[in-house]
Order: structure tokens, then C-alpha cells, then sequence
């Protein structure tokens, strides 16, 4: 059995070679479209609530937690709810007084109950409202206010001008080594045909405004090594760590 420093460095030279296999994407690309026409997403839950993500990204999102700590996580899109209960049971079992705030502009009555009866509420707090609402935003950065680390997670409304405006609002709550992650990038190499009734598409979505953040904003940078070793992933480019 190698040890743990040759494993890791195995493991990147492995990575480095799955990414450039073109075919090995390709096939990845096409897997990763027919499954969005049969709602993968949907398919999975975290701790008995509807988690709305893939697999991939929650492992990955999994191991970002565990190597920097944060002592907050700041999410925008709450929907059934499974991801608010996926990010607590993470700081729980780090066992630090962590706490989860998910922001969505419109919290069901149903979701509402699910996420405040379940047992891992005492680290959450819900707040109803935009996400871009300055006042919203104001509560955030006032729950997270004294904390060392802070995670970011983007997966409200995913046209440009909302995400930009997120990014806005939020980027500044995240420290040197920490981690803002933009979900659903990947819109932007879906066929527009996916979103027939969405305000979003090809050309506005979290992509476009993830590029446009670090045209102007040298504080970030796609962590790509995370991407190449998924290939499956709603967040590609999406994953930008903090380096000053």
C-alpha cells in the first residue's frame, strides 16, 4: 500500500489524464445531457428531504467542507430543501457551532416544516426573500458577521443579472482559502431546448456572469482540478476558490 503522499500524487497524475481524454469527455458531456432530460437531479435525497443536486457535486462540495471549515454556509436557493440538511449535517459532524443560512424568495409552507422539524434544524436559519434583496443580503452578511470562514452557495435564479448580482453581494463574506461556489454553469453548454419556459438559456446563466465576476475580480479562480476530476458536474467553472 503506498502512502498517503504518493497516493495523492498518483491520484493527480490520474486526474491530469482523465481530463484530457477527449473521448472519456465526450461521452461524459453526452451522459450528463440525456440525463438532464430525465431530471437526475431529482432522483436523489439527503437525510429524508429532496436534495436537487448530483451526487458528484455533493461529494465534492463534501470534501471543500472538510478541508477549509467553515464556520458558516451561506446558500441561495433553498427548494425542497435537502441541501440546507446536507451542509448541516457536514458541520455537525465536524462538531463545530457552525450554521447554515439558506435563502429563498419563496420558502413553502410544507419545505418550511420538513427543514424546521428535522433534527439537524438547530443549525439552520431560513430567510424568506430575494436574494438580491439589499435588505436579504444585509441579514446574511449580519449572521456571518465574526466568522473566520465562510462557504458561499449560488443556486437561485440562474440568469446573468441575478447571479451577477449575487456574486456582488455575497463574494466579500468569503476569506482568503475559502470557497464560492456558482452552481448550474453548466446551462451554458446545455441545448437551449432544455429550458423552454426559463428565463435562462445559453448565453445567460450562472456561466456568463461567473466570467464576467472574473474579468473584474482578481480575489477568485476556478478551482479546475475539481472539475476534471468530476466531469460530471452542474458546476463546471463554477467552483472558484479564494486566493487573496
Amino acid at each position: 500500500m503506498t502512502d498517503p503522499e504518493d497516493f495523492e500524487a498518483e491520484k493527480r497524475v490520474r486526474i491530469a489524464a482523465m481530463a484530457s481524454d477527449e473521448a472519456f469527455r465526450n461521452l461524459s458531456r453526452d451522459w450528463f445531457n440525456a440525463s438532464c432530460r430525465h431530471r437526475y437531479s431529482y432522483h436523489f435525497t439527503w437525510l429524508g428531504l429532496p436534495v436537487i443536486q448530483y451526487p458528484q457535486d455533493l461529494i465534492a462540495m463534501q470534501e471543500i467542507i472538510w478541508r477549509t471549515g467553515p464556520e458558516v454556509i451561506v446558500e441561495t436557493g433553498v427548494a425542497r430543501g435537502g441541501s440546507v440538511i446536507f451542509f448541516a449535517s457536514l458541520l455537525e459532524m465536524l462538531g463545530a457551532a457552525g450554521r447554515v443560512v439558506g435563502v429563498d424568495v419563496d420558502i413553502r409552507a410544507r419545505n418550511r416544516v420538513a427543514i424546521e422539524s428535522h433534527p439537524l434544524a438547530k443549525r439552520i436559519t431560513l430567510l424568506e426573500g430575494s436574494s438580491v434583496d439589499a435588505a436579504i443580503a444585509d441579514k446574511v452578511h449580519a449572521l456571518a458577521r465574526g466568522s473566520e470562514s465562510v462557504l458561499v452557495v449560488l443556486d437561485s435564479s440562474h440568469t446573468h443579472e441575478h447571479v451577477s448580482r449575487e456574486l456582488e453581494l455575497y463574494s466579500g463574506l468569503v476569506r482568503e482559502g475559502g470557497y464560492l461556489i456558482v452552481l448550474d454553469t453548466v446551462v451554458e453548454d446545455l441545448p437551449a431546448e432544455l429550458f423552454p419556459d426559463q428565463p435562462w438559456g445559453p448565453g445567460n446563466n450562472p456561466r456568463t456572469a461567473v466570467r464576467a465576476f472574473l474579468r473584474r475580480n482578481d480575489r477568485f479562480c476556478i478551482d479546475q482540478e475539481i472539475e476534471n476530476k468530476l466531469l460530471l458536474t452542474v458546476a463546471p467553472g463554477g467552483y472558484l476558490r479564494c486566493v487573496r
